[in-house]
């Protein structure tokens, strides 16, 4: 006997043949071609904030329809319950209170900006999870407590941040990420301010030089990369050199071996480890190398604090205080489901001390 068919609720169509997990906003964005937070806003018929066109909440609805999206009951109640509270989560083994972190003023822009704006801050740290190697479908779980959350770190688990994504649960990271897709982030200028130092030291009659890095694929190293790239486009010469760990690749004798072959300009990215900087000051000291009688140095950032003795480097500072107010803005916007994008910020350029003209040997 055939058994009867089970009819489609009212108002509601029936989710796509051999589909069994839910549908999620971040799929009713895509289908409809907007953003997931017009996508909240429709759903929840909310008619503050930015205006929305009737073609599009046409669009999002028939999109939620023909995927059969039903919003969670138990996420709306959450939404629902808002309690001025900002998550902010560090993928360090402990949190960087210490006023030497580098990500300590990225906090102090973040804290201010929060109590002008009414939110209280709740911290996370990555030390419960294995710090940068958090792994596991609830690995991140707990910074739902907050009403969203901001995130610092060179690694972070593209899994875990996509899940969250997916939610629709409020999410800024601190730091240009291309992956998981949708998710806001807030970021330096650091391909403008790396092909500006390059600049300076070209225009001093640099025309070889080699660039240090970590050897993984951050953004902000890619970034950094691409505006050294540049800035010698058009006037010489650049090197790469990627290393897991500068300090002990990077030798005295190798520096010794580039300046033989005309090398005139050693230039460093900054992270949170100061590794690449760290590894070629003391290759330069051990080679006998003196700055910038010799070669020219420079830091595509700020020096670690433990690292601020001596000459002031060629290279730029990093405006982490306002790139910390800018993230807590872009998050605030995405708890009350507005649109939020933030620009770049611009770096400031330091002369410093440790670049000048090359070697008068050299032939230009």
């Amino acid at each position: 006997m055939e058994e009867p068919r089970k009819r489609a609720r009212p108002g509601r169509s029936p989710a796509p043949a051999g589909r069994t997990a839910r549908p999620r906003q971040a799929e009713v964005a895509r289908l409809a071609g907007v953003s997931q937070a017009t996508v909240s806003l429709v759903l929840a018929d909310k008619r503050q904030g930015p205006a929305i066109s009737e073609e599009t909440r046409r669009k999002v609805l028939e999109a939620a329809r023909s995927l059969g999206y039903v919003p969670d009951p138990a996420a709306r109640r959450l939404a629902a319950a808002r309690n001025n509270l900002l998550g902010v989560f560090s993928f360090t083994a402990t949190f960087p209170t210490d006023v030497q972190h580098s990500y300590y003023p990225f906090l102090v822009g973040v804290e201010r900006e929060a109590a002008e704006r009414g939110y209280d801050l709740v911290l996370f740290t990555g030390s419960s999870t294995g710090g940068a190697g958090a792994a596991g479908p609830d690995a991140l779980s707990r910074v739902r407590l907050a009403d969203g959350c901001l995130f610092l770190g060179r690694h972070a688990p593209v899994e875990e941040l996509g899940r969250l994504v997916a939610d629709g649960f409020p999410v800024v990271h601190l730091g240009r990420r291309d992956e998981p897709a949708g998710l806001h982030w807030v970021g330096a200028d650091y391909v403008s301010a790396a092909r500006e130092v390059v600049g300076h030291l070209a225009g001093l009659g640099h025309r070889r030089m080699v660039l240090i890095r970590e050897d993984d694929e951050a953004p902000a190293s890619t970034d950094r990369e691409r505006g050294f790239a540049e800035g010698l486009e058009a006037v010489g010469h650049g090197s790469v050199f990627r290393s897991a760990d500068p300090e002990r690749d990077l030798t005295p004798e190798r520096l010794r071996s580039w300046l033989a072959d005309g090398v005139t300009a050693f230039v460093a990215e900054e992270t949170d480890t100061g590794a690449a900087w760290r590894a070629l000051r003391r290759a330069a000291a051990d080679a006998g190398i003196e700055c910038p009688r010799d070669a020219s140095l420079a830091l595509l950032g700020s020096p670690p604090a433990d690292l601020a003795d001596g000459p002031e480097p060629t290279g730029f500072d990093i405006p982490r205080t306002r790139l910390g107010a800018a993230a807590v803005r872009m998050l605030a916007a995405l708890v009350a489901g507005e649109e939020a994008t933030e620009p770049l910020v611009a770096c400031t350029f330091r002369p410093g001390a440790t670049s000048g003209p090359p070697p008068a040997t050299e032939d230009h």
